[in-house]
């Protein structure tokens, strides 16, 4: 992922400023005891300062100032009641806006076409997330609240040097702030290129083990535990790399601000040491001098920690701005209305359509479904069937012609009650690492618990779920893999049921059953079916034989369509198939049987 041309901190403070706006009295009173709190540090050193001067006599227990003392705690307690005061307030301001920043780019990555995390990692995104997530609550505090106030008490500082002595303090100071300011932001902006590749190497390193640990089964059907670990390993490898870089540059940075600082102090008490000895000053001012330097001397090592926290939390930050500024490849159009069902007809009018621009997946596609009618669409791997429901789905635009639902353009209704309309049962059924019960019921996710185990019910699910341990409570694993093939489906199904949508998509629906479920499911989908607009994805041509159409699909073009009956009295393309399966089925009963008697 390459990195916008130019992020600065401002800019993303101009984007994230509309949340903190919502949040304004919380503002104003953080910043508020903020200034009371910076008031209160810079009135500790005074204090000191007068409280030394009336000490710098004979002792006389009678004449120590104990209103000094008791301002001088008062002050002390100010700084540090103000500075908690201030973070309570505006915690609530910190967790509320990163809470909605990260929710907004999860709703625009679920807004994201298909297309978008067919090409992403999800390791990867999950990580610039989080990451986002936690770079936009600190970059507002470390401005808002660290940056500024530092400045603040360097102004006020620089002030009262110049009220009370003269010009050359105040010079010392500021020369001393600019040559740190300066080496700060050169050396950081050279160490970013470290902390940078850092940063990516630890996203790869992150996508790789993730890859890896969801494709587990596939590692140990292949033995490949010790090439996943040297590919996780490299991620490391150049992880470590960069990471030993960036530690040694913030080595040479530290060194540096380090050396400034104690130059600028060393001047300063020169200085205010001269000024005593020529009867200028007092003990007092020599003190105030001191403690004021003292007290510059920490925010500013603050400082500097804080702007290299801010340069690497925006590279963070950025990223979460990159998903945010993706651009929606399958958007609503501005007029778009909401689908309005009636019929449930559904039409593809010579549908042209590709993945990629110089390769066409489906060719002049027209075909309707008449409304209640079942069509089933078979043909050979690849010839394009499933990407009929990614269209009708409208996971992809079309790239010519149109799809019609009641002769509504689906380009023009909401895609969210498009999809709400229709239902499906994929032939690669993935669910949530969560129970069975949620996983049905999150077709529906309103339905009483009685709708979910009809539901199950009419998937023939709902005996082998009672059978187990903890009944729908059972929770199925990483993408489902505690269940077998066919439970998943089943589950799927009965998912579906749930959902109620007026069409219907079978995308081999009943792959993973074995054939006395299957049988019965298919029983059951027919029901499911009846009066309801349905197109049915098949390799198994017995399972679409009582469909009202079928269009046979070869190389993205359809070269047939009729009935069961029809097709096999023209003795083209689906007769050639169906003869290949019945021969296939015939031959793997053979070798049953030879294996039973053997």
């Amino acid at each position: 992922m390459s990195p916008p041309a130019s992020i600065d901190t401002l800019g993303v403070l101009r984007r994230l400023w509309p949340e903190v706006w919502r949040y304004r009295w919380r503002v104003g009173v953080a910043l508020a005891l903020l200034v009371a709190g910076k008031l209160a540090a810079i009135g500790v050193p005074i204090v000191l300062k007068h409280l030394v001067d009336a000490l710098d006599i004979t002792p006389r227990p009678l004449l120590i100032p104990l209103a000094l003392l008791l301002a001088y705690g008062a002050f002390r307690l100010g700084m540090a009641l103000f500075q908690e005061l201030r973070q309570v307030v505006f915690a609530r301001v910190l967790a509320r806006t990163s809470r909605n920043i990260t929710l907004r780019a999860f709703e625009h990555l679920h807004r994201l076409s298909l297309r978008f995390h067919l090409d992403r990692r999800t390791g990867g995104v999950a990580r610039d997330i989080e990451r986002g997530m936690t770079a936009t609550s600190d970059l507002l505090d470390w401005t808002i609240y660290t940056i500024l106030p530092t400045l603040l008490e360097v102004s006020l500082v620089c002030g009262i040097l110049i009220s009370r002595f003269d010009w050359g303090f105040a010079a010392i100071t500021l020369a001393t702030l600019v040559a740190y300011i300066g080496f700060t932001f050169s050396i950081t902006e050279w160490r970013m290129r470290y902390y940078r590749a850092a940063k990516t190497a630890d996203t790869e390193a992150n996508e790789c083990a993730v890859d890896s640990l969801l494709n587990y089964e596939t590692v140990k059907y292949f033995g490949n535990e010790a090439h996943e670990q040297a590919r996780y390993d490299a991620a490391l490898v150049r992880y470590e790399e960069a990471t030993v870089k960036s530690m040694k540059t913030l080595a040479v940075l530290n060194v540096g601000q380090a050396t400034i600082v104690a130059l600028g102090l060393t001047l300063l008490l020169w200085r205010s040491a001269q000024g005593v000895i020529a009867g200028n000053m007092t003990i007092g001012d020599f003190v105030l001098v001191n403690a004021f330097l003292l007290q510059l001397a920490a925010p500013l090592n603050y400082l500097g920690m804080v702007y290299r926290e801010v340069k690497q939390g925006l590279i963070n930050i950025e990223r979460l701005f990159e998903l945010l500024a993706e651009g929606r490849e399958v958007d609503d159009a501005p007029a778009a209305v909401p689908l309005a069902m009636r019929e449930g007809e559904i039409r593809f009018e010579h549908v042209e359509f590709g993945y990629q621009s110089e390769r066409t997946i489906l060719h002049d596609i027209d075909l309707c479904i008449p409304a209640g009618h079942t069509v089933a669409v078979v043909g050979t791997t690849g010839a394009g069937k499933s990407t009929l429901a990614r269209l009708l789905f409208r996971f992809y635009d079309v790239s010519g012609g149109r799809i019609t639902i009641d002769g509504q353009d689906i380009r023009e209704v909401t895609q969210a009650s498009l999809r709400a309309a229709i239902g499906i049962v994929p032939q690669d059924t993935v669910l949530f690492n969560d129970t069975i019960y949620y996983n049905i019921a999150y077709g529906r996710p309103t339905a009483s618990r009685d709708e979910v185990i009809a539901a199950a019910r009419a998937a023939h699910i709902h005996d082998f779920i009672e059978s187990l341990p903890h009944g729908y409570d059972s929770n199925v694993g990483e993408r489902g893999l505690k269940l077998s093939g066919g439970e998943k489906q089943r589950v799927a199904i009965a998912r579906t049921l749930l959902k109620q949508p007026s069409i219907l998509i079978f995308d081999e629906a009943t792959s993973a059953l074995d054939t006395r479920t299957e049988k019965t499911i298919q029983h059951e989908l027919a029901e499911i079916a009846r009066g309801r607009s349905t197109l049915v994805i098949a390799h198994r041509l017995s399972t679409i034989v009582h469909a009202d159409q079928i269009i046979v699909i070869e190389h993205g073009r359809i070269v047939e369509r009729g009935s069961h009956q029809q097709l096999l009295t023209d003795g083209g393309r689906y007769a050639q198939l169906w003869q290949l399966q019945q021969r296939g089925g015939r031959d793997a009963a053979v070798a049953a049987d030879e294996t039973v008697q053997a």
